[in-house]
């Protein structure tokens, strides 16, 4: 993983009750076209982009990276979960050094109060504490995104703080491994 220390990319497959967390696929590269281009998804993460230069520029297999899950629902991808370092540069940290692991997730606006997210983030949490044990995971999201900071709670997530960065109200929390997930 990108600066997640020595964890080996993909893992095998997490299976959870409806969905698959795996690796990405050329088989995903529509889906990934439609997150980014979508103005619902997009809204608290800096709008949609425009879906030609997506066209042209998403690779043949996209988001094939250390620490990006594809969601997979029946065969198709449905949405994405990533670990990435927060960076040292921006607010919001619990470590004195910084670079903690911080949860992003997006996924396709039907497939939205169905609890896909709960149960694909719940499962990529458990990973995480399996394989980085006793290591802090930060999530950040705008106050505004009420989906998005029940689901922080509902996870597990405690707030630390909150904070202006983008020109928005940021909610900031933290979860470890002693947190119970689901």
């Amino acid at each position: 993983m990108t600066g997640l220390g020595p964890v080996a990319w993909p893992p095998a497959p997490i299976r959870t009750e409806r969905l698959v967390l795996r690796g990405s696929e050329a088989r995903d590269r529509a889906a990934f076209i439609e997150l980014f281009a979508s103005s619902e998804v997009r809204t608290y993460l800096g709008g949609p982009r425009p879906l030609d230069e997506l066209e042209r520029a998403m690779p043949e297999i996209p988001g094939r990276r250390p620490g990006l899950f594809v969601v997979d629902l029946d065969g198709a991808m449905i949405g994405t979960i990533n670990f990435d370092r927060r960076d040292a540069e921006r607010p919001g940290h619990v470590r004195p050094h910084a670079g903690e692991a911080e949860l992003g997730y997006m996924f396709l606006p039907e497939t939205w109060g169905r609890g896909y997210a709960a149960e694909a983030c719940a499962a990529a949490l458990d990973w995480f504490a399996d394989v980085l044990p006793r290591e802090p995971i930060v999530l950040c999201t705008q106050t505004a995104n009420d989906r998005s900071v029940r689901l922080a709670a509902k996870l597990g997530f405690t707030e630390v703080e909150r904070f202006e960065e983008y020109g928005a109200e940021q909610w900031f929390g933290v979860w470890s491994s002693a947190t119970p997930t689901g």
